[in-house]
């Protein structure tokens, strides 16, 4: 019965580096290759339907971002419109209670 023979450390080594040599030949030989222009136009179309669609979620957000200012710029001037409106209001009032007051007065000096 014959025994078994482990391999050494250097042929492990010996058969890594064979390894290491063909997986980089192989990767090299395949980025080397010509391309296959159907692939080529299909990646090539996927890019631009990639990079449409983002476009257009980008306008959509922008255009979004631009109606929420426009509705914040619109409540502003409209609160502030609503603010003139009640210091006017406020000003007509006390003029009304003023001219009231002196009719009042003016009635009890005639009287006397």
């Amino acid at each position: 019965m014959s025994g078994f023979k482990p391999e050494n450390f250097a042929d492990r080594l010996k058969r890594a580096k064979t390894a290491r040599g063909a997986a980089i030949e192989k990767f090299q030989a395949t980025t080397q290759a010509p391309e296959d222009p159907a692939k080529l136009a299909e990646r090539q179309a996927a890019l631009a339907a990639r990079d449409a669609k983002a476009a257009e979620r980008d306008a959509a957000r922008r255009a979004k971002l631009a109606d929420a200012a426009a509705a914040k710029l619109a409540k502003a001037e409209a609160d502030r419109l609503a603010k003139q409106n009640e210091a006017l209001r406020s000003v007509e009032e006390d003029a009304a209670r003023k001219a009231a007051r002196d009719a009042r007065y003016a009635a009890r000096k005639a009287r006397k």
